[in-house]
């Protein structure tokens, strides 16, 4: 059975980031470039995400092993090098944070076409509340197509989380973030306050990295 990329995710601390560079091709050819140096800050798997309607968006996920490795990076350069490197123009904010809460709404089964990923990162009223909500609306977000949540918990506030929504496709995103009174009401219950922005993408390439920082 074929895992979902976000399987890798759930099992990991988690760095995520999403900008804008004049070239996306260029990110993948410089993380390849870079396996040494990821295997040395301790990650283990590289997602990269393509935005599906925001041309030179994109998002990567970092899932590494120890906490203590993503204090120790998040206090060097590294990350700015990175960006120099791609050609971003403006740093964006890096989140740094721990899985808290996993739903899985239809199985371990793979899709049979590379699911939509959209990612909020956002603060909100309370953690534990949020997770409640979530189990409470296990039906409501089946419905809307979404197939699985991870929630992770931001290290440098109790408040902030990134929530990761694994969707069935593209129309069942955009209609339940955008167009939907369900969403609304479900982030408003879920305590975030303002809507936030949401990168909304699809997988285009997976980096394992070995402890030598050759990709098997």
């Amino acid at each position: 059975m074929t895992q979902s990329a976000t399987h890798w995710l759930s099992q990991s601390l988690v760095l995520s980031s999403d900008y804008r560079i004049p070239d996306p091709e260029r990110v993948w050819p410089l993380l390849e470039k870079r396996q040494d140096a990821l295997a040395d800050m301790g990650a283990h798997h590289v997602l990269v995400y393509s935005s599906t309607s925001d041309p030179g968006r994109v998002m990567v996920l970092i899932a590494i092993h120890t906490r203590e490795t993503v204090i120790e990076l998040l206090r060097s350069r590294v990350f700015f090098d990175w960006f120099d490197a791609v050609g971003v123009e403006n740093i964006p904010a890096v989140f740094a944070g721990e899985l808290v809460e996993r739903l899985d709404l239809v199985g371990e089964a793979a899709p049979a076409a590379p699911e939509v990923m959209v990612s909020v990162v956002t603060t909100v009223d309370d953690v534990t509340s949020l997770i409640g909500h979530v189990r409470a609306t296990a039906d409501d977000l089946r419905e809307a197509g979404v197939r699985k949540l991870l929630i992770f918990d931001a290290f440098d506030n109790a408040r902030e989380v990134m929530m990761l929504f694994e969707i069935d496709d593209e129309v069942h995103a955009r209609h339940w973030l955008r167009d939907s009174e369900l969403a609304d009401e479900w982030m408003g219950k879920a305590g975030m306050g303002a809507y936030p922005p949401v990168f909304v993408g699809r997988l285009r390439q997976t980096l394992r990295i070995s402890e030598s920082g050759d990709a098997p």
